[in-house]
Formats: structure tokens, C-alpha cells, sequence
């Protein structure tokens, strides 16, 4: 580990998914910091908190900075055990359920079960049914579906469409496709012809062209497709298309998937399916 980077670690009980996007949040507010942001899910165990305290305590010392806890652990016994840590520790259950037990008079359940178990049927296969869609519909594949699609996200190859539609569905419900803007589509300056029936539930995605090149280095290193003027010339052409036909679009250069897709929700006036 490198000296002067500091680490993070959002530790749960269950899959850490939502104690990740609390810290993901949270240091999104300190962007000049160097933070290692490590996730350690399943910590269920007095066994398994100790591995996770030398962990902790071994970062530390390698790079001489206090790391920080952030924890979703609904087990007061191993909450205890982590604030054995040098950490600076910020507990997610113990900030809202002490005032919440004080307001309805009685103690939480405490179980983890509660937290992460499927509560709802009809959500989870509403989610499923819509991850299932962005799937069938990446890349244009099933154009046919497009009139059951809730947004259908536009932009070059490579711009972040495909994680954003998983994301949409497996955190919202929606049905959302995708359609790659190819070179023989930027002849023209007006969407393609497929596009136009479903203007209205079009949402454009661009991205900086040197980091574009940058992704798509990654996948076809040294060719036409990932040169810097190929890259400047398709995010040109694709803006100007949809600027023509009034299509909403965003910038996903600096954003994280999560910010990407609440804010594309927002401008197209979308509402989430599930909760």
C-alpha cells in the first residue's frame, strides 16, 4: 500500500451494497483525497471481525494514515469488536437506530435477516424482470422491444449506456435499453431512422474524447476505433445529432454510475418502478 493513501472500509454483515453506496457518497464530498475504498461483506462472526481488525491495523501502520470504518453491521456484539479499531469508525445502524428505538419505544430487531432478505416478491421480480430486459436490449439487439422500454439511452460505443441500464434496473425497476450511435448513423445529422418512434423516450449519454480513448485503448488497443480523432469526431457528431432533435443528454465523464443514473432520472422526468 502506498504511504499517504489513506483506506476505507465499508463493512457489512450482508452483501455491502448499501453501506458501499453510503461511503461511495460520503467521499464523493472529499474528491482531492487519495481513499482506497475497500469492501468486505459477510463479516457475521467474532472470528472473522478479528481478520478484519489486522487487516485494518496492517493498512495503517503500512501507510501511517488512520484508516475509516464505515459499517452497515446490525450486530451490537461485533459492532463492538470493531471499535476495537484505530479506525475512525462512522456506524450507519448505530446512528439511526438509537433515536429510532427512542421514538417507537422498543428495541430493533437486530437481524440481519430484516435487512437483507426479500421482503417484497412482486419488487424482486419486478427488478429481475428488468435486468432480464437491459440485457436482451443492449446494443440494440431487440429493437422490437423498444415500445415496452421505460428510456432508451443513445450515445458512441464505449459511453457508459450498458452499465447505466443495469443499474436503472437492478436499483429501480426500469426498463431500460440501449442503442450504439454508429459512424454509418453520423452520416446523416438526424437520429436513425429506428430512433425516431421513440424520441420521447430517448436520454443521450457523451463522454470526454480522451477518455474515451482511453476506455476504448483498453479494447482495441492502437486501432482506428480507439484514436483520439476518431474518438473527437463520433462524440462531435453525436451531440450535434441530438441537439438537432432536441434529445436530453449528459456528460458521464466525471459521474459514477449511480449519479449518472439518478440524474438522467431527474432531466427525463422518470419515476422509479420499485422502491
Amino acid at each position: 500500500m502506498a504511504k499517504d493513501k489513506r483506506t476505507a472500509y465499508f463493512i457489512s454483515d450482508g452483501t455491502g451494497l448499501t453501506v458501499e453506496a453510503i461511503g461511495h457518497s460520503l467521499l464523493a464530498q472529499f474528491r482531492d483525497q487519495q481513499v482506497e475504498q475497500v469492501t468486505i461483506p459477510y463479516v457475521d462472526s467474532p472470528e472473522k471481525v478479528q481478520l478484519v481488525l489486522r487487516r485494518i491495523e496492517q493498512s495503517a501502520n503500512e501507510s501511517g494514515l488512520r484508516p475509516v470504518i464505515i459499517t452497515s453491521i446490525v450486530s451490537d456484539k461485533i459492532r463492538q469488536q470493531l471499535h476495537q479499531s484505530s479506525a475512525l469508525m462512522l456506524d450507519v445502524f448505530e446512528s439511526y437506530l438509537t433515536p429510532l428505538a427512542a421514538l417507537f419505544g422498543r428495541d430493533p430487531a437486530q437481524s440481519v435477516n430484516v435487512s437483507h432478505g426479500i421482503a417484497d416478491d412482486r419488487r424482486y421480480s419486478e427488478r429481475i424482470e428488468a435486468v432480464h430486459f437491459a440485457m436482451d436490449n443492449d446494443d440494440g439487439r431487440r429493437v422490437r422491444e423498444f415500445d415496452r422500454a421505460d428510456i432508451i439511452l443513445v450515445g458512441v460505443s464505449r459511453s457508459g449506456k450498458t452499465p447505466t441500464c443495469l443499474y436503472l434496473a437492478l436499483q429501480f425497476g426500469l426498463r431500460a435499453a440501449n442503442y450504439p450511435i454508429t459512424e454509418e448513423d453520423m452520416d446523416s445529422t438526424s437520429l436513425p431512422k429506428i430512433l425516431r418512434p421513440y424520441r420521447h423516450k430517448l436520454f443521450g449519454l457523451t463522454i470526454d474524447p480522451e477518455r474515451l480513448m482511453s476506455i476504448r485503448q483498453e479494447r482495441r488497443a492502437n486501432s482506428r476505433y480507439a484514436s483520439l480523432e476518431q474518438c473527437e469526431f463520433e462524440v462531435r457528431q453525436v451531440e450535434q445529432m441530438l441537439r438537432r432533435a432536441q434529445v436530453p443528454y449528459l456528460n458521464a465523464t466525471q459521474l459514477s454510475v449511480e449519479e449518472l443514473a439518478t440524474r438522467l432520472m431527474s432531466q427525463a422526468g422518470i419515476e422509479r418502478r420499485i422502491g
